[in-house]
């Protein structure tokens, strides 16, 4: 009898188990928010939808680029936090999800004295039980699998935040790469100069101690070599900074980098198609982030609903039970017990109701997290386009510009020593050729500094080693066709 008490108990519990799991949950189902986006981007010359997710940087081709960023990923402090977050998000998909199953443990008692129940006994006695034990609360509402479910895309929002974080130091490390040679290239023409000026104020001296110029024509040889000079430091003091800036990136202390490459040698990469705006949904990890985080906050609002309704829980528990007298022997036998409860608000003074609206416009708020990200995203794209193509033509003009400056240079330093013009003509187109180089190279570097933010911008960089694989059979697919 007692076994089938037992058994009829179990059945039961697993009939009330199985209407949990098939029951609905409360919330709202998560549907993505619509953002509307252009057929093509306003500056986008070539429009047409190539774009991967490829390794942006390796279209610079420059090796040593790759290698500090290979070392970024692997070192970055910032990159290594992002991604000991995403095993914590994902732990607690696994925490969270142990709430929807029975609780088993172990309970243990002994009683000792010669009242039991509150009723008296013939003498002293001893009362032993120890048996396992149940406790469930049944997810009848969907509380538990609404958690699970914040939880779960909360774990895949905090992955793409990981991936944007990677692009974000991918982009200040080639960014910061380029502005170190920026300082080199303008350190050397800063150095070239003093060479040019100091052989310059050397004729200009002779000339002074023969009575050949006056020396006003002297000072002002001095002066600008003395303007060329405090250049010097500044540059040092730039590149330094600089580099140190680029090791802490790498995720080291900071030490003295190897540069190779210059930037006048830099190649410009190709220019690529970024593709249509609605892309952009796909590709950008902060806008998958984003979209993710709405849904765990949609998530939210069947977990605050379902506390608004009773919950149920059942316990139980199945062992041994002994008791003995001091005065005779020992019995005992089989022991279990099983119970129902039921918990629910009664008068909280629209409490529980009021935590549900909280949570609403919590997740309001972030679908407008999610569409405002949307919307700066499509912004950086069309900043890119439109910075590349007019920072293209403002290097052709500093190019120009340069070329003509040190060509005037040199035909006025002729005409200085064959006596047609003065000095101060000399002194203004030496100015001019000074400032028109260092230009060349900021301009060549914010060209560089462009292409950096359109592919950032694109959401690129971050393909993961399936789509890499995938990519390169349909590649090699292609070569076969």
């Amino acid at each position: 009898m007692l076994n089938r008490k037992i058994v009829i108990g179990y059945i039961v519990i697993g009939l009330i188990g199985s209407i949990a799991i098939s029951s609905c949950k409360v919330g709202p189902n998560f549907e993505k928010s619509e953002v509307a986006t252009a057929s093509t981007f306003r500056y986008d010359s070539l429009q047409a939808d190539t774009v991967v997710n490829l390794r942006w940087w390796e279209l610079f081709n420059n090796s040593e680029l790759d290698s500090l960023i290979i070392i970024g990923l692997q070192e970055n402090k910032d990159v290594l936090t992002a991604a000991s977050r995403v095993q914590q998000a994902m732990i607690n998909v696994g925490f969270t999800r142990a709430d929807q199953f029975p609780g088993f443990g172990v309970s243990a008692q002994a009683n000792l004295g010669n009242v039991v129940g509150g009723q008296p006994l013939s003498g002293d006695a001893g009362i032993y039980t120890a048996g396992l034990t149940l406790n469930w609360e049944i997810d009848f509402w969907g509380k538990f699998r609404r958690a699970t479910e914040s939880a779960k895309a909360s774990f895949v929002a905090t992955d793409y935040a990981k991936r944007a974080v990677q692009i974000g130091v991918i982009t200040a490390i080639t960014q910061t790469y380029f502005q170190l040679l920026d300082f080199k290239w303008r350190l050397e023409i800063a150095q070239n100069t003093i060479l040019s000026r100091q052989r310059g104020l050397e004729i200009i001296t002779d000339k002074f101690n023969h009575g050949v110029v006056p020396q006003i024509d002297l000072n002002q040889a001095q002066i600008q070599l003395s303007i060329a000079e405090a250049s010097v430091p500044l540059y040092q003091r730039q590149l330094a900074i600089t580099e140190t800036s680029l090791a802490i990136l790498l995720g080291r202390n900071p030490y003295s980098i190897l540069n190779l490459s210059t930037l006048e040698s830099q190649e410009f990469p190709s220019d690529i198609p970024p593709g249509i705006p609605s892309t952009l949904l796909q590709r950008r990890p902060d806008i998958l982030a984003a979209e993710n985080r709405f849904h765990a906050e949609t998530a939210n609002i069947g977990v605050a609903e379902a506390q608004r309704f009773p919950s149920i829980s059942l316990t139980g528990l199945i062992g041994g039970a002994a008791t003995q007298q001091l005065s005779s022997a020992a019995t005992g036998g089989f022991a279990w017990s099983a119970s129902a409860g039921l918990l629910g608000p009664l008068v909280n003074w629209g409490k529980n109701k009021k935590r549900a609206e909280i949570q609403r416009e919590v997740a309001l708020q972030s679908a407008y997290d999610y569409e405002n990200t949307v919307i700066q995203a499509f912004k950086e794209v069309e900043d890119a386009l439109i910075t590349i193509s007019t920072t293209k033509t403002e290097l052709e003009a500093r190019k120009r510009q340069m070329n003509a400056a040190l060509s005037a240079r040199d035909l006025s330093l002729d005409r200085y020593n064959g006596g047609v013009t003065s000095y101060l003509e000399v002194i203004e187109n030496d100015r001019s050729a000074f400032e028109a180089e260092l230009q060349y190279s900021q301009v060549r570097q914010q060209l560089l500094n462009s292409y950096i933010l359109l592919y950032k911008a694109l959401g690129g960089g971050w393909i993961t080693a399936e789509e890499e694989d995938a990519l390169a059979d349909a590649a090699a697919q292609n070569q076969g066709n």
